[in-house]
């Protein structure tokens, strides 16, 4: 697969995951939130170079991350004790959003595909009772590395910006959201296409 990338980094940063010299470690900001986050990672998540779980945790201060296998029981143990005053960040299409009842002190996030993250909810039962947050869509998508032809699709990143928009405002939002199209420029650098990408993303702007 294209994204995967090997244990040993080879010409990469051992944090980003970006090759060295596009690295953005420097760059990215520093994030405090009154909100936990609590990133719940699909094992297949881990070795893409693609995924922007890894480098929302290198700017939440207030973060933790858990990570998934198949059978789902550890991490169903690890979850348990953060169920209370939780919110789940997910996805259901034709699912109006609704407001929560009050603004949780944890946001759950599950990080995978459209179909890995609908099998965990179902192998996760401590997260069975828990609201969910669901994001409307959005008037316009910014560049993704994955792109998605969901309307609610977002890479974690984003979405974890979004649903932070939601419950504590702009001021925690719009850092990862800046972080969100540094992460995707670096890469698509480095893959030698950004000149490309971005006139695609500038050519709507420059429509009459």
């Amino acid at each position: 697969m294209r994204s995967r990338t090997l244990s040993d980094l080879p010409g990469r940063c051992p944090k980003c995951w970006i090759r060295t010299e596009h690295c953005i470690c420097a760059e990215v900001p520093r994030v405090e939130t009154r909100t936990e986050v609590v990133v719940v990672r699909h094992e297949r998540e881990g070795w893409k170079s693609t995924g922007t779980a890894r480098v929302a945790m290198l700017a939440l201060s207030n973060a933790r991350l858990v990570d998934y296998s198949d059978d789902g029981a550890a991490c169903d143990a690890a979850l348990k004790g953060l169920a209370e005053g939780a919110a789940v960040l997910f996805p259901e299409t034709g699912v109006e959003p609704q407001p929560l009842a009050a603004p949780p002190k944890r946001l759950i996030v599950l990080d995978g595909t459209w179909r890995q993250t609908r099998r965990m909810m179902k192998r996760l039962p401590s997260l069975a009772g828990v609201p969910r947050l669901v994001l409307p869509e959005k008037a316009a998508a910014p560049l993704r590395l994955r792109e998605s032809d969901d309307p609610l699709g977002r890479s974690t990143l984003e979405a974890i910006a979004d649903a932070l928009e939601v419950v504590e405002g702009e001021a925690a939002s719009r850092p990862l959201q800046a972080l969100h199209d540094l992460f995707v420029e670096r890469v698509f650098r480095a893959r030698g296409v950004w000149s490309a990408k971005s006139r695609v993303l500038a050519s709507p702007a420059q429509d009459p």
